[in-house]
């Protein structure tokens, strides 16, 4: 998988679970940026790319997700393990 079918999967998970338009959206984005991105949806999206993506996340990875760019350096990170 490459980094851009990751982040479209990811869009469209954020649009899913979160009704934010993947227009809206960028690696940047955070949780500052996105209203929506509060911390029950921070754990909705978790569960939703986890299914999406077929991979885990530990507590550890969870809780250092702070941006769109944190989640698709880990979907990376896994794709490539």
């Amino acid at each position: 998988m490459d980094r851009e079918s990751a982040l479209k999967g990811v869009f469209e998970v954020f649009e899913d679970v979160m009704d934010v338009d993947p227009s809206e959206l960028s690696e940047d984005s955070t949780g500052d940026d996105v209203e929506e991105w509060d911390s029950l949806s921070h754990v909705r999206l978790v569960v939703a790319i986890e299914r999406k993506f077929d991979t885990r996340f530990s507590n550890s990875e969870i809780e250092a997700i702070k941006s769109v760019r944190d989640i698709i350096d880990n979907i990376m990170k896994k794709a490539s393990a």
